[in-house]
């Protein structure tokens, strides 16, 4: 296993770095999702979170395709 991450080639490093980037937008819109439908099965307090939390699990999947994202389809 390379410990160094400079001893990677750019199209390594810009894979491996994109791949990341997809787990965590996955992870964090999930995570939204699943809080969302905590607080509308009422284990958590709805304090207006759970259209929220779908929003930003929307924006946050959008982000890398913003070519495709139109205004007003959230």
């Amino acid at each position: 296993m390379l410990r160094n991450w400079d001893l990677l080639s750019d199209e390594l490093q810009l894979a491996l770095s994109s791949a990341a980037l997809r787990q965590a937008v996955n992870t964090i819109a999930g995570q939204a999702e699943v809080l969302a439908g905590e607080m509308e099965a009422g284990t958590l307090a709805d304090l207006g979170g759970p259209d929220a939390l779908r929003l930003l699990a929307v924006v946050v999947r959008g982000a890398g395709r913003c070519d495709q994202l139109t205004a007003g389809t959230a």
